[in-house]
């Protein structure tokens, strides 16, 4: 997590950026080819960097993506939003290059999630454009705040929260519609590792609630890919979501560890 952490906005800390990248990139090629997907805004180049893992047969099958965005906002460590995401992202990889998946699965880190999801609104079309298929994308999307006190986790919008707990100690699914099985599956491996799970699965691209849209996932719902996001609900449970104090001692790595372990069973079993 360490190296993960720390201001790291590509603007104002570009150097901390170019670190963080240059540690994800080097992760990634310990377990195949780190691929550069460059972008641009403002007149100046970003990457996103992808290391895809093949299935344990030759298979033509759709991939699965699994992606986090290792940027963060000016001013703050960025424990939660999102080195905690990068950081299971990088145990997912660890965990699939020596087991290899039944499906393949492409690992995405993402830049420019915070200045309005362009580096996965860039890669979502470049794969819109080629017309590659995709299984389905998973956005890890802060794993890492845990409040187990009542009346810890709030909602956006009055309906939900008569639906959901109250206690902000579970992680969450929110996905399309159409992918609910996918979700319940899913929820279901994370609650055997020992965590608890809620999913919320939505209509119209997550227009009708606005904070669903909040991450990564949103770039390939608009290109028309089945999505979820994976979060601890960020600023509506985390009262140091895009503040200073967003440090490690502020997570709970156990419930971390049990949310990767959840995703690593999930995954294995999409065949």
């Amino acid at each position: 997590m360490n190296q993960l952490t720390g201001d790291r906005d590509p603007f104002l800390a570009s150097g901390s950026h170019w670190l963080v990248q240059q540690y994800i990139r080097a992760q990634f090629s310990k377990w195949g080819t780190a691929e550069a997907y460059p972008f641009e805004f403002r007149g100046q180049t970003y990457t996103n960097w992808v290391l895809r893992l093949p299935s344990q047969t030759i298979s033509s099958k759709a991939p699965l993506i699994v992606g986090a965005h290792y940027d963060a906002v000016p001013g703050t460590p960025g424990a939660d939003d999102n080195a905690s995401g990068v950081a299971v992202l990088l145990e997912l990889v660890h965990y699939f290059a020596h087991h290899p998946p039944a499906v393949p699965i492409w690992f995405v880190a993402f830049d420019l999630e915070e200045y309005g999801l362009l580096g996965s609104c860039a890669y979502a079309e470049t794969l819109r454009q080629e017309r590659q298929p995709v299984r389905l994308m998973l956005s890890l999307e802060m794993l890492g705040y845990c409040d187990r006190a009542s009346n810890s986790q709030h909602y956006p919008s009055p309906l939900l929260k008569r639906l959901y707990p109250d206690t902000g100690d579970f992680i969450a699914l929110i996905g399309n519609w159409g992918i609910i099985p996918v979700m319940r599956s899913l929820g279901q491996h994370i609650k055997r590792a020992g965590t608890a799970c809620e999913w919320l699965p939505v209509v119209n691209g997550g227009k009708m609630i606005p904070a669903t849209r909040l991450s990564d996932h949103a770039s390939f719902w608009d290109c028309g890919y089945r999505a979820m996001m994976v979060t601890d609900t960020a600023f509506l449970r985390n009262p140091h979501y895009h503040q200073p104090s967003d440090c490690v001692e502020t997570l709970d790595l156990d419930f971390m560890a049990q949310i990767c372990q959840g995703l690593i069973m999930g995954l294995r079993s999409f065949v």
